[in-house]
């Protein structure tokens, strides 16, 4: 204590600034240090889509800035190609991002650790700031208030979506620049600190808008004094909000302009007015530890501030210390925050009018500080609870202790230990509470060391439920799979898609700088989810895997080379290559055999594709009414081929086929196999059912699974190895069983997870090879031949035999895609309802692709026009002030 005395308040407060960051950052270091997460250990902090997603961004990210800048606004690697601004505004723009620039994509996790505490002290140190600027707090209280705001339990729920979490460092900062517009006139601070959030995430800047404008009201009701003054503030404020949003146009223009084909298309129109779930239930979101896997996907608010700030709200609440009209406010303010929380259409609103996919309630940091606020506001030091309040909170206490006590079954977040420490916590903080003299330095810093200890235990308990992939099963497996893309791209300089069989992510193709057919982003486009739907591949609302692929797509989407992992690594000499890395197998492609081996690796082969397609090429004109919509997969296949060839003939390459054999095993026998439902004649032993058929051809064998046939109801195996298959899927799929084995059997075992098994559009088709090889060559007899090429630029020569004649290419269609023919600027026009395609005269031509985003020059106008107009108001302002 006697530190104290030998400090001004200018040295106390600036010591409880560096302690505000340090003490959050310094509690989540040593939790994860005991983790040994990496650089301390074997694990990291990948979890969920931090493992599955923003990982591979990030290496993405170092990649585009350090080695190729033309992947920015469009990239190959993104499925079949796609526009990166809305992936940069979403995911990438956090400044914290650059110091992952200093870390090898190998040693990600290391930055991403970093990254992740140093949030986590940022926010508290920015909650502080708030509180010394506003005068709410000085004291070591304060403290007590910022961590419990850094730890607060949206936090510790989302910080594996670390692209969010820099809303919480800079809500704070903007509500103190709302105030000070409000108290002085100055627009600086909330113009700034609101331009910035909007160009770091354009999502979570739309929900702290919502509250920013709720919060504008709150404070104007708080303050009203006459209307003339409420109108002044309240153009100020909108006037201040709309300059924001000119500042960050150069992002956000544009990414409206890709979100019309990805996120907004699923904007949700038809409302319904019910609650998601008995609203009192939110309250066992209070006690300590209430967090865990299976709250992410569907679960309640994270909305964990501590016992100290729950007493603080309810002081606030239940005892009007402010005037009548300041108490009502708060009252509706809270009252409305809380129905958020539960009220679907509200919910809906602050989500953008699109339900969340996982992590509900995203929102929920808003609540959170609200609640914080209010708690800071009304812990006064000043402050001395009496026995009637004490006796109401005790009230209110125990009614919520009894209800969440005879519900504690309901909620499978909270066992009785944790309910049992909850109570004690409370009843700790009240009792704290409870004592005089709450400017006395010892009660500071024991307020401040009670929320510290409570924050650290529902960290560390809510965490303690969470698994997390390992370091080396992260890095072992990003060396091999850039060692064998490496290999091919420095083979081939060219311009060409690469699919392994294998996968981590559905992003390896960012993470390993190849051009694939895979992705799992929010900004995905609807397009490429429907045609990879349509052609037999796993497909969602926010993921696309090429997959499935046959030797039509694989040809016609310029899959040049393939990466395989041996199902048999026996008498392998290469201790540390593939075979002895766990890996997922997502794709078992007997149609290999069609394809050169060019590479053996210990348990990998890379092929190549010597029927794939170039990126262009001439197509009968038919490509631009696009193929005959099919819900086989097969059929979409072989109208598509058609459409390009102009051969109607080829619209039967696919065949149905008949098994040969078949043997129940448990299971109750059918005579039509497709669309039956499969029944276990005991349901307390296996079941299987076993196809066999032995082709009388070398052609390619398929079958097709309906979306109810997944790995959570059957698994499969082919000649008695499992078949890989990416678990994920909603529409019918291809699936590859045979190729090049005439007079082989094959054996296809089903074998029932459940009672029972759906066998939607269950079909076996056998594919016309040689006729898909002699219309190959029409496709392949005028290339584009590619001469120079980046990722969103190409240009290339091509000899067009006919007037009319149909450039087309793989390129996936979007308005930002602009062309020259012979320098000269043509139309753009969409083929197969999917890619780009030009239609150019006969002869010879040189053709250029250029992709530039739409709305961005717009967009960069009005950010200059509004950079303009505050210079020159500046400017202004400093020569009235020389004059004067």
């Amino acid at each position: 204590m006697r530190l104290h005395f030998h400090l001004s308040m200018q040295q106390r407060q600036q010591l409880i600034l560096g302690l505000s960051f340090v003490v959050p950052t310094l509690v989540m270091t040593m939790y994860f240090i005991s983790r040994h997460m990496a650089p301390f250990g074997s694990s990291s902090l990948l979890t969920v889509d931090l493992g599955q997603q923003y990982v591979d961004f990030f290496a993405y990210f170092r990649h585009s800035l350090l080695h190729d800048p033309s992947g920015i606004f469009y990239t190959f690697q993104k499925a079949l190609g796609g526009e990166m601004v809305s992936t940069w505004t979403y995911y990438l723009l956090s400044p914290f991002n650059l110091l992952l620039l200093f870390f090898p994509d190998h040693n990600l996790t290391s930055g991403i650790f970093l990254i992740t505490v140093l949030k986590y002290g940022a926010a508290g140190l920015s909650f502080t700031w708030l509180l010394f600027k506003t005068g709410r707090q000085t004291g070591w209280a304060t403290l007590g208030f910022s961590t419990s705001y850094a730890l607060m339990g949206w936090m510790i729920a989302n910080q594996l979506n670390l692209i969010w979490l820099d809303a919480v460092i800079l809500l704070p900062l903007i509500i103190l620049g709302l105030l000070r517009l409000i108290d002085t006139g100055k627009i600086r601070g909330y113009v700034g600190w609101l331009t910035a959030a909007l160009v770091i995430n354009y999502y979570m800047a739309y929900m702290m808008a919502i509250f920013v404008s709720l919060f504008f009201i709150w404070e104007i009701t708080r303050r009203w004094t006459d209307r003339q003054t409420l109108v002044r503030q309240t153009i100020r404020f909108l006037g201040s909000s709309l300059l924001a949003g000119g500042l960050a146009a150069v992002t956000l223009l544009p990414t409206w302009a890709a979100l019309q084909s990805s996120k907004a298309t699923y904007t949700v129109t038809h409302w319904s007015f019910k609650f998601d779930y008995f609203p009192l239930k939110m309250l066992a979101k209070f006690f300590l530890g209430s967090f865990n896997f299976n709250q992410m996907p569907k679960g309640l608010p994270n909305i964990f501030v501590g016992s100290l700030v729950l007493i603080g709200v309810l002081t606030a609440l239940l005892f009007k210390r402010r005037p009548r009209r300041q108490w009502l406010a708060t009252l509706l303010v809270t009252f409305f925050l809380g129905l958020s929380l539960c009220f679907d259409p509200l919910n809906l609103i602050w989500h953008g009018l699109q339900y969340p996919i996982w992590y509900p309630y995203r929102f929920s940091f808003v609540v959170c500080f609200w609640l914080i606020w209010l708690a800071a506001d009304a812990l006064q030091p000043d402050l001395t609870l009496n026995l009637r309040q004490i006796l109401m909170i005790t009230i209110v206490a125990s009614a919520v202790f009894v209800y969440i006590g005879l519900s504690l079954k309901a909620f499978d977040f909270l066992d009785d230990q944790q309910f049992i420490y909850g109570i004690l916590f409370f009843v700790a903080a009240l009792c704290l509470l409870a004592l005089p003299r709450h400017d006395h330095q010892i009660f500071q810093l024991a307020f401040f060391l009670f929320a510290v200890v409570e924050l650290s235990c529902n960290a560390i308990v809510s965490l303690n439920h969470i698994s997390y992939v390992s370091n080396p099963e992260y890095q072992t497996y990003q060396k091999i799979l850039t060692t064998q893309t490496d290999a091919v791209t420095r083979r081939d300089k060219g311009l060409y898609r690469l699919t392994p069989t294998f996968m981590r992510t559905k992003n390896d193709p960012l993470s390993g700088q190849y051009n694939g057919g895979s992705v799992f982003s929010s900004t995905l486009e609807k397009s490429m989810v429907t045609f990879m739907g349509n052609i037999g591949s796993p497909d969602g609302d926010g993921f696309v895997a090429y997959t499935n692929g046959t030797v039509l797509s694989d040809a016609l989407l310029n899959d040049k080379y393939f990466i395989n992992q041996q199902a048999s690594t026996a008498g392998t000499k290469n201790p540390n290559k593939l075979n002895q890395t766990p890996l997922l197998t997502v794709s078992t492609r007997p149609d290999l055999a069609s394809y050169m081996p060019i590479k053996h690796d210990g348990a990998i082969t890379t092929y190549e594709n010597q029927n794939a397609l170039p990126m262009g090429f001439i197509a009968d004109s038919d490509s631009l009414k696009g193929p005959l919509f099919s819900a086989d997969p097969t059929q979409y296949q072989a109208n598509l081929w058609a459409s390009l060839t102009g051969r109607k003939a080829d619209r039967q390459l696919f065949t149905a086929e008949n098994f040969d054999r078949v043997v129940f095993n448990n299971v109750n026998q059918q005579t039509k196999l497709t669309g039956a439902i499969l029944q276990k004649t005991n349901i307390m032993k296996p079941g299987s059912i076993t196809f066999y058929f032995t082709p009388k051809t070398n052609n390619s064998f398929y079958l097709t699974l309906g979306g109810t046939i997944s790995n959570t109801k059957a698994s499969f195996t082919l000649n008695d190895k499992p078949l890989g298959q990416y678990p994920t899927y909603r529409n019918t799929i291809i699936v590859n069983l045979a190729n090049h084995q005439k007079g082989k059997r094959v054996k296809l075992t089903v074998n029932l997870k459940k009672s029972s098994l759906w066998l939607q559009n269950f079909t076996l088709y056998q594919f016309n090879n040689p006729q898909f090889e002699q219309s190959l060559k029409r496709l392949q007899a005028h290339p584009l031949n590619i001469q120079h090429h980046s990722q969103s630029s190409l240009t290339g020569t091509i000899t067009a035999p006919t007037n009319g004649a149909v450039l087309m290419t793989t390129i996936p269609y979007s308005t930002g895609w602009q062309a020259t023919v012979d320098g000269h600027r043509v139309p753009v026009n969409k083929a197969a309802e999917t890619f780009v395609a030009l239609k150019l005269s006969k002869g010879h031509h040189t053709v250029s692709l250029t992709y530039w985003p739409p709305l961005l020059l717009p967009g960069l106008i009005i950010t200059i026009l509004c950079l303009t107009g505050i210079g020159l108001f500046v400017g202004f302002r400093y020569l009235q002030r020389r004059q004067n």
